[in-house]
């Protein structure tokens, strides 16, 4: 079931069903007007937008495993989805069509999370041992690295694509940023969290990052020096984090079957945004 809230009143304003599994991904295009929800049989169901209400728009059996990850392209016109059945297909959202060989990539194991980068020219794709970096138009590999020591549980462009930020399992729950010209590391792995982070953010002015961990934490980052600058505590363990879209608040999720809302701290977005001001002026 998907439940859509009223941030303002934190009423349920509709129960969307349609899924015959638990829903383990969820995605919006970046004009609003689509949404998709990935479950556990490997099917996923595209949402478009009527007026003021979600009305199915496609339910499409993509997959042989659980969907662990979907996002649209930038235009909206494309919908990737990650599986654990080790593949990412790509889909024509205007027509629905199932995907043929040339829209399958085959991935080196089971589908965490993909990305598109902010222009749509690149495909990020965190599987549990690898990072792999595609042209979605082609499917032309670009990249495949290690990423972290463990398992790769989550990624995040920043908003000039000119770096990718992953986040890591149990035994590397850190953050790492990449360079998108080398796909070299930059700088030491972000540490703090002491579990499994399970998924990251970026918030809409592209100085901070969220992050949700099993350590019951979320975390909020400056992206400028990599340093921890606020803690949020859950009762349980947190699977999901996002920023709203006006970027005043954080929403994440817990096993707890909860949903919390954090305010940004607005000295935080102050500083931080005179920070990359500075930063800026500095640069050669």
């Amino acid at each position: 079931m998907l439940h859509l809230w009223d941030l303002k009143t934190g009423i349920v304003l509709k129960k969307m069903a349609g899924h015959r599994s638990g829903v383990w991904a969820l995605a919006v295009s970046r004009d609003g007007q689509l949404m998709a929800s990935g479950d556990g049989n490997g099917e996923v169901i595209t949402w478009r937008r009527e007026s003021l209400a979600w009305v199915t728009q496609a339910s499409i059996a993509a997959h042989s495993g659980v969907i662990y990850a979907l996002d649209f392209s930038p235009d909206g016109t494309v919908l990737a989805t990650g599986s654990h059945d080790s593949t990412t297909k790509l889909w024509n959202t205007n027509t629905g069509l199932l995907p043929t060989s040339k829209h399958r990539i085959t991935c080196s194991d089971s589908v965490r999370c993909v990305r598109y980068s902010p222009s749509g020219v690149l495909l990020a794709i965190a599987t549990h041992s690898k990072i792999e970096i595609y042209h979605p138009d082609t499917r032309q590999y670009i990249a495949k690295f290690k990423g972290h020591t463990q398992y790769n549980l989550s990624l995040v462009w920043t908003l000039d694509g000119t770096r990718l930020i992953s986040a890591g399992s149990y035994g590397d729950p850190s953050i790492r940023e990449w360079d998108a010209s080398t796909w070299q590391q930059v700088g030491d792995p972000w540490t703090g969290h002491t579990n499994a982070v399970w998924a990251i953010a970026i918030h809409p002015t592209g100085t901070l990052i969220a992050s949700a961990s099993h350590d019951n934490h979320v975390r909020l980052w400056s992206l400028l020096d990599r340093q921890t600058i606020a803690i949020f505590l859950h009762s349980c363990a947190i699977q999901c984090v996002t920023f709203s879209m006006d970027g005043n608040l954080i929403l994440s999720g817990d096993n707890d079957k909860q949903v919390s809302e954090w305010a940004v701290p607005k000295d935080v977005l102050l500083k931080d945004a005179l920070k990359a001001q500075v930063a800026k002026v500095l640069s050669p």
